[in-house]
C-alpha cells in the first residue's frame, strides 16, 4: 500500500483553503464596492428628489398665501351692496385653482420595494429619510382638507349658483351670497392649515438635505 505523504497533502490543503479565502474576500470587496456605489446612487437620487420637492413646495407655499390674501379681500365684500363687489370676481374664480403637490417619492419608494433600504447603514441618516417622507403623508391630510371643501362645496357652487350669462354681461352672477361667504371663510381657514403643513414640509426639506450633505 502507498505510504501518504501528508506533508505534501496538507499543503494542498492549505493551497485549497488560501483560495477559497482570497476569492471570498475578493468577492465580498466586489461587493462592498458594488453596495456603496448604490448607496451613493440613491442618496444622490434622494437629495435631488428632495431639491426638487422643496422647489414646488416654496411654489405652493406663495400660492397658498396669494389665496390668503385674496378671500381676506372676498369675505367682507360678500353679502353686502358695496360696488367694489364686482372687482372679486375674477379673484373668487382664482381661488378656486387647486395648489397640488405631487413628491418626487420614486427613489425612496424603490429603497423601501427593493430591500435596498438596508444599504444605508447609518441609523441617524436611515431616520432623517423615514421621518421626512412620513411628513409628507401627514401634510397631505392638510391638503386633502382644502380639497374636500373644494370638491364637496365650491364646485356644486359654481354649477347651482353662478349665472354665467350674467357674468358676461359685467353683472355679478352668484346667486345666495351668504353660502359662497361661509365656503369661502371655510376655505380660508382650509388655507392656514394647508400653509402651515406645507411650511414644516419645507422645513422637513431643508433638515434632510443638511443630513445628506454628511454623506
Amino acid at each position: 500500500m502507498k505510504k501518504i505523504n501528508w506533508q505534501y497533502t496538507f499543503g494542498e490543503i492549505l493551497i485549497v483553503i488560501i483560495g477559497i479565502t482570497i476569492a471570498f474576500s475578493m468577492n465580498k470587496c466586489a461587493q462592498d464596492t458594488k453596495d456603496q456605489q448604490q448607496k451613493n446612487q440613491y442618496l444622490t437620487n434622494i437629495k435631488n428628489d428632495v431639491t426638487s420637492d422643496k422647489l414646488q413646495l416654496v411654489k405652493n407655499n406663495e400660492e397658498i398665501n396669494e389665496k390668503l390674501n385674496l378671500t381676506s379681500e372676498i369675505i367682507p365684500l360678500l353679502a353686502t351692496d358695496s360696488p367694489e363687489k364686482m372687482q372679486i370676481i375674477g379673484k373668487i374664480f382664482k381661488v378656486a385653482n387647486v395648489t397640488n403637490f405631487t413628491p418626487n417619492n420614486i427613489t425612496y419608494q424603490t429603497l423601501i420595494n427593493s430591500g435596498d433600504l438596508k444599504l444605508i447603514d447609518d441609523f441617524e441618516l436611515k431616520k432623517a429619510i423615514e421621518l421626512h417622507y412620513a411628513n409628507y403623508d401627514i401634510m397631505f391630510k392638510d391638503y386633502e382638507r382644502q380639497e374636500t371643501i373644494h370638491k364637496e362645496y365650491l364646485g356644486p357652487y359654481f354649477i347651482n349658483n353662478a349665472d354665467y350669462d350674467a357674468m358676461r354681461k359685467g353683472q355679478f352672477a352668484f346667486s345666495n351670497e351668504k353660502l359662497l361667504k361661509n365656503i369661502m371663510q371655510s376655505m380660508n381657514g382650509s388655507f392656514m392649515f394647508k400653509q402651515r403643513a406645507t411650511e414644516k414640509a419645507i422645513k422637513s426639506c431643508d433638515s434632510l438635505l443638511r443630513v445628506l450633505e454628511k454623506f
